[in-house]
């Protein structure tokens, strides 16, 4: 069975518009660097002509990598909604208790996540220990790093 990528509707609708932005534009301004750069001649000692080859390369890759998502996509949002438990798409206040420092990060599927937007994958050692917690419930984050317990503060679904 193929890998299903989580991903938010927003998320499903960047990449719809990143495809067409390649497979139209991108596609033609490549199309046009190969055609100047064969026009220089020899093409066995031709760096253009290498470069433009590998930026086509580089954009049917990319175009590949983005069908097979898309093909593969599951769209999640608001599955948690009415329980008020964290989910996929779920913005989430934890404090540390030894700390007392709060912080927020969105869960999101693996396509989406971003940690210096505090942005945390559901399959990540955090996203695995938060989901399906409520406000007030504590929970373990088994990571490499060591162990270490969090509260859950908040959970919405603003963001």
């Amino acid at each position: 069975m193929a890998k299903e990528f989580k991903i938010t509707s927003l998320r499903l609708a960047d990449l719809e518009k990143e495809l067409n932005y390649l497979k139209t534009t991108r596609e033609r301004e490549i199309a046009a660097m190969i055609a100047e750069a064969r026009s220089y001649g020899d093409l066995s000692e031709n760096s253009e002509y290498d470069a433009a080859k590998n930026e086509q390369a580089k954009l049917y890759g990319r175009i590949a990598e983005i069908e097979d998502i898309l093909a593969h996509a599951v769209v999640i949002e608001d599955e948690n909604e009415a329980t008020g438990r964290v989910g996929l798409g779920c913005v989430v206040t934890v404090e540390d208790p030894n700390t007392g420092k709060r912080t927020t990060y969105r869960i999101t599927g693996s396509q989406e996540a971003n940690p210096m937007e505090n942005k945390l994958s559901d399959d990540s050692p955090f996203g695995r220990a938060v989901v399906g917690c409520a406000v007030g419930d504590s929970f373990t984050v088994h990571a490499p790093a060591g162990s270490f317990a969090m509260k859950v503060v908040e959970v919405s679904r603003e963001g």
